[in-house]
């Protein structure tokens, strides 16, 4: 009789040889998240001319346009539905001045959130690590308090490490909410590839400026051109200068603003995977009002 060895050991090697290539795919891999092209959903958020949001639009008052093609809408929502929140607090070494406000503001947002609502807080400076996971409780995690500022700034492996947790949630409304001096020193993904990826996980990204006033106007620029850029693509918020009665203002317009967006989906006309990106520009039928949403995603690659 044959020893069962020989084909014990196959099976292990072809087994190792099917992780070494999923291994490889995964490196290999394009520095995009994957977006479910089936369906573009966009959180939009309207406006009058007094910052009011508007409510009771419906489907006929927008017009969706995909690299300037208007597409056929197949979702729309209005209702107040739950969000879950990613919150990032930077922690690294340019923070030792303010790591104290951005715990009391990461404080303040989780307890304007509503019953419903689940949040999840990280914290990152070389690296990036998750102190709770998404719940619904309103208090920060007792770490949040033991953390002390060291290290660099992975602010871009943060944002899209939330990204990549978020995508698994079942909310259609997600957002990213960074508490960070904006200036990103150490991490392996690029701006592109987590902004990418908050887009694919469908996240808004408001950002808090917690620069320290003591730095100059050169790196103040560029810190919080990093936090502009990512408000700005996903269409969230950038909140500058945050401390006191501002901040506690600027959370709570947050928070009532994931309570009352519209929720729009259309499954683009242009079916071709070439991972190019898609400009989305969003249209409504009164022109006094303003709409906010995402200004594209890119497509999906062979």
């Amino acid at each position: 009789m044959k020893s069962p060895l020989p084909f014990a050991l196959s099976l292990l090697l072809l087994c190792a040889a099917a992780a070494h290539v999923r291994a490889q795919q995964g490196d290999d891999e394009d520095e995009v998240v994957r977006v479910n092209a089936d369906l573009v959903v966009l959180n939009v958020t309207v406006t009058d001319a007094s910052g009011q949001y508007v409510h009771r639009l419906s489907n006929r008052d927008f017009k969706v346009l995909e690299d300037g093609v208007e597409q056929r809408v197949s979702l729309f929502s209005v209702e107040e539905t739950p969000f879950a929140a990613a919150i990032l607090l930077d922690t690294s070494g340019s923070m030792e001045t303010r790591l104290t406000l951005a715990r009391a503001a990461a404080v303040r947002f989780l307890e304007g959130l509503r019953e419903e609502d689940v949040a999840a807080v990280y914290h990152f400076d070389s690296k990036v690590e998750q102190l709770s996971d998404f719940r619904p409780g309103r208090d920060l995690p007792p770490m949040a308090y033991d953390l002390g500022s060291k290290g660099m700034t992975a602010l871009n492996d943060a944002v899209l490490q939330a990204a990549k947790d978020l995508s698994k949630r079942p909310e259609k409304r997600k957002a990213i909410i960074v508490l960070s001096d904006g200036a990103d020193t150490k991490s392996g993904a690029t701006p592109e590839k987590a902004l990418n990826a908050a887009l694919a996980a469908n996240a808004t990204i408001y950002t808090v400026d917690m620069a320290d006033p003591q730095m100059n106007q050169m790196e103040r620029m560029s810190a919080s051109g990093a936090l502009k850029n990512y408000a700005n693509k996903s269409g969230g918020r950038f909140v500058a200068k945050p401390g006191g009665r501002a901040l506690d203002d600027a959370f709570r317009e947050i928070l009532q603003e994931l309570s009352n967006q519209y929720t729009i989906g259309y499954r683009p006309s242009n079916t071709a995977r070439d991972g190019r990106w898609r400009a989305i520009q969003l249209k409504l039928s009164r022109p006094e009002l303003n709409a906010r949403t995402r200004n594209g995603y890119r497509a999906p690659k062979g």
